[in-house]
C-alpha cells in the first residue's frame, strides 16, 4: 500500500474560472485536504474582471495552459490528485500522461486527440463559436440561453442565471477551433496523449447523462482509446445531470465519490501482469 495522497489539484474548463470550483475546494479542505484551484494564465483575475477586459482568454493557448498546470503540479512534494471538469478533463489526462499525479478523475471531459465522436447537441453548444470562422482570433462571451443549454439546462431557470452571471467568461475561439479540427490536422496537437502509455496513474472518467457539450458517449469513446493492460481507466455516469457538475444539484454525492474511487486506487498498487512465458517454458508446464 502507499500513503493516500494529501493534496487535490483541481482543474477548471473553458467558460468558467476557479471560481467554479469554490463548493469543492470547501468540501475537500473540511476534509483535511490541501487543495489547489489553478487558473490558466492570465486567468488568476476575477470573473468580472475577464468579462470586462478578455484580452488574457483571446492570448491563451491550449500548450501554455498545459505547461503552466504542468508546473503546478510538479511543483508540489507529492503526487495530488487530479481532478478536472471540461476542458480541464482534457488537460488532467495530459497531465496524467506526462506522469504527474497519484491518480486522476475527468469529469465531463473534453476529448482527447483522436476521439471522433461528436454528438450533435455539441455541434449546437460550440455553434456560436464554430459559426464564424473570423472567431477564432477573438474571445467569445456567450448569451445566457446558449450557456444555459451547454451548461445548466437542467436547472431551474433562476439559479442557472445566477450561475452565469457569478461565472461565465469568454472562451478562446482558437481553441475551440483547434479542438473542433484536432481530428483533420495532421501531428500532434494541444490535447494529444499517449493512449499506450503503461506508466499512467489510475483515471476515471465521469459523465453526466444529460451533458449536451460533452455527452456520456464522448466519455465513453475517450476511456475506450486508452489500450495499456496495466493502467486502470474507469467510466461512471451519473443520471439526471449537466455539464457544471462542480455546482449541479446534488454535486455533494459526486464530489464524495470521486474522492473515495481516487483514494482506492490511489493507494492500491496496480496489478502485476505476468510476463508472457517462452514458447519452451509453456509447454512444460
Amino acid at each position: 500500500m502507499t500513503d493516500a495522497p494529501d493534496t487535490i489539484v483541481l482543474v477548471h474548463g473553458f467558460w468558467v474560472t476557479p471560481r467554479s470550483w469554490e463548493h469543492w475546494i470547501a468540501r475537500y479542505e473540511s476534509k483535511g485536504y490541501r487543495v489547489i484551484a489553478p487558473g490558466y494564465p492570465g486567468f488568476e483575475v476575477e470573473v468580472e474582471s475577464l468579462n470586462a477586459d478578455p484580452s488574457p482568454v483571446e492570448a491563451i493557448t491550449a500548450s501554455s495552459i498545459v505547461e503552466h498546470l504542468d508546473q503546478v503540479v510538479r511543483a508540489l512534494p507529492t503526487p495530488p490528485i487530479i481532478i478536472g471538469h471540461s476542458a480541464g478533463g482534457a488537460f488532467t489526462q495530459i497531465l496524467l500522461d506526462h506522469g504527474l499525479g497519484a491518480v486522476g478523475v475527468a469529469m465531463n471531459s473534453a476529448p482527447t486527440e483522436g476521439v471522433p465522436v461528436v454528438p450533435l447537441s455539441q455541434v449546437k453548444a460550440t455553434f456560436p463559436v464554430l459559426k464564424n470562422p473570423a472567431n477564432r482570433h477573438r474571445a467569445i462571451r456567450y448569451d445566457f440561453e446558449h450557456w444555459n443549454y451547454a451548461f445548466t439546462n437542467t436547472f431551474p431557470e433562476a439559479e442557472a442565471r445566477a450561475l452565469y452571471e457569478r461565472y461565465a467568461v469568454p472562451v478562446s475561439g482558437n481553441i475551440i477551433f483547434e479542438s473542433a479540427l484536432a481530428n483533420l490536422t495532421p501531428g500532434h496537437q494541444g490535447t494529444w496523449v499517449d493512449y499506450h502509455n503503461e506508466n499512467r496513474a489510475p483515471l476515471l472518467f465521469v459523465a453526466g447523462s444529460r451533458d449536451n457539450i460533452m455527452p456520456p458517449k464522448v466519455q465513453w469513446s475517450n476511456a475506450a482509446h486508452y489500450k495499456a493492460e496495466s493502467t486502470i481507466t474507469d467510466v461512471v455516469e451519473f443520471g439526471g445531470m449537466p455539464h457544471l457538475l462542480p455546482a449541479a444539484p446534488g454535486w455533494e454525492e459526486i464530489a464524495d465519490y470521486v474522492l473515495a474511487w481516487a483514494v482506492r486506487h490511489a493507494t492500491t498498487p496496480p496489478p502485476v501482469v505476468p510476463e508472457p512465458l517462452a514458447p519452451s517454458e509453456a509447454m512444460t508446464v
